[in-house]
C-alpha cells in the first residue's frame, strides 16, 4: 500500500486526494460521503494541442515514444475529469505485450495489437522464457520513462495491461490450439501456467515499484486509482470452455494472482465467461467484478440480475458504460455499496445533474 501523503498531486484538480479516498474504501464495500462516480468528456484546450503523426505505419505509430508521451498529456489536458475521475494514461503496447515479451511478434493495428502464436508444440516450452531484454520490454521502459517525465502533476501513469494465466498461453498457442491442448497436453498446460503466473507476480511488482518510486497511485487501464496494491485478473480464453475445465486448470491460478493483491477486480468478458462466475465468486480474496458484455448485446442496465448475484456474493461492481437514462435504474435496483460506475456525459451540466443524485443514493 501507498502512503496518500506520498502521492503526486494532481496540479488541476483540488480534491484529487478526496477522490483516491473513495476508491480506497470502494473495495471493502464502504462509503465514505457518496458513491464513486466518474465522468471524463472533451473539453479542448488550446494550450496542449494533439500532436500530429506521419508515421507511415500502425506499428511506427505505437511504438514512437516520445509521440506517444506528447499524445498522452494531450488527452489529460484536452479531458474534463469530474466526480471521482482521475487523469490516468498507461504506456501500453495491447493485451499481449506480456505473451510477446517470451518471444512473440505483434501486429499493431488502429486501436490495438495482437500476437501471432509462435509455440508449435509443448514439446518446446523450455523455449519460454520471459526477456528482460526483449525490444517490446525495452520500449515500454522508454515509454514510462517519458510518460512519468511529462505527466508530472498532470495525470498518473499506470501500468500496462498484463494477460497472465491462461490468455497469456493464448498468445503463445493461439485460442484453437489450446483449446485442444486441455485435451491433449492438460499436464503441460497446467505447467505453463505455473511459469507464466510466477514471471507475471515479478513483472508486476516491477511496474508497482518503478511508480510507486515516482510518486504514482496504483492504477491500470480499469481506470480505477487507489493506495492499495491492486490487479486486474481475466481469462478472455474462458469462453471456449466447460466450467469443469476452467475450474481444474484455470481457477487455482486465478485464485492465486488474488491472493497476492491488496484488492482486485476481475475483467468478465463476454457471455461465453459469463458461465464462470459462479466459480469466480468462490474466490475470497476478489473484490470487485467487472462485466463486459460485448457490443450488440444490449447495456448496462439488461443486467442487473447478474449485479444482483455479484453483490450478494458480497462483491463490488465496476461498470464501465452507463447511459444518462440508466442511472436511476441502477441507483433503484442495486445497493450503492461497492458500485463503482463510469456515465457517459458530454458536458458538465450533466454530470453535475448525475452527481446530484448520487449524493442522495442510501
Amino acid at each position: 500500500m501507498i502512503d496518500i501523503r506520498d502521492v503526486m498531486p494532481i496540479e488541476y484538480i483540488d480534491d484529487w486526494e478526496m477522490r483516491i479516498k473513495r476508491q480506497d474504501a470502494l473495495w471493502h464495500n464502504e462509503i465514505l460521503d457518496r458513491p464513486v462516480v466518474d465522468f471524463s468528456f472533451f473539453q479542448s484546450n488550446p494550450d496542449f494541442p494533439f500532436p500530429a503523426s506521419k508515421h507511415a505505419s500502425y506499428e511506427e505509430w505505437w511504438l514512437d515514444v516520445e509521440y506517444q508521451a506528447q499524445l498522452a498529456l494531450a488527452v489529460a489536458m484536452n479531458t474534463a475529469w469530474m466526480g471521482d475521475a482521475l487523469p490516468t494514461l498507461p504506456p501500453n503496447l495491447g493485451p499481449d505485450f506480456f505473451a510477446a515479451c517470451y518471444g512473440g511478434k505483434l501486429i499493431f493495428e488502429e486501436i490495438t495489437s495482437f500476437i501471432v502464436p509462435f509455440l508449435k508444440s509443448w514439446d518446446e516450452a523450455d523455449i519460454l522464457r520471459f526477456n528482460w531484454e526483449h525490444p517490446y520490454f525495452l520500449k515500454v521502459e522508454d515509454l514510462y520513462k517519458a510518460f512519468l517525465e511529462i505527466g508530472r502533476n498532470r495525470f498518473y501513469t499506470g501500468w500496462p495491461d498484463i494477460h497472465a494465466g491462461g490468455d497469456c498461453l493464448v498468445g503463445f498457442r493461439g485460442p484453437a490450439n489450446l483449446a485442444m491442448d486441455l485435451i491433449d497436453e492438460r499436464d503441460a498446460v497446467k505447467a505453463g501456467l505455473k511459469m507464466v503466473t510466477k514471471d507475471f507476480f515479478r513483472l508486476y511488482d516491477h511496474y508497482y515499484a518503478k511508480l510507486a518510486k515516482a510518486s504514482q497511485p496504483c492504477t491500470g487501464w480499469p481506470f480505477i486509482v487507489s493506495t492499495k496494491k491492486w490487479h486486474v485478473s481475466s481469462n478472455d480464453f474462458s469462453y471456449m470452455i466447460s466450467p469443469a475445465d476452467f475450474n481444474d486448470v484455470f481457477l487455482e491460478g486465478l485464485r492465486e494472482e488474488n491472493r497476492s493483491m491488496e484488492a482486485t477486480v476481475h475483467h468478465l468478458d463476454g457471455p461465453g465467461c459469463r458461465r464462470h462466475l459462479d466459480s469466480l465468486l468462490t474466490i475470497a480474496e476478489m473484490n470487485m467484478i467487472q462485466w463486459v458484455y460485448g457490443a450488440g448485446r444490449g447495456r448496462a442496465s439488461d443486467y442487473i440480475d447478474l449485479y444482483k448475484k455479484i453483490q450478494a456474493a458480497g462483491k463490488g461492481i465496476q461498470i464501465q458504460d452507463l447511459e444518462l437514462d440508466e442511472v436511476d435504474i441502477i441507483m433503484r435496483e442495486l445497493k450503492p455499496n461497492g458500485v463503482w460506475m463510469h456515465v457517459n456525459v458530454t458536458n458538465a451540466e450533466q454530470a453535475e445533474a448525475v452527481m446530484k443524485k448520487i449524493r442522495k443514493w442510501k
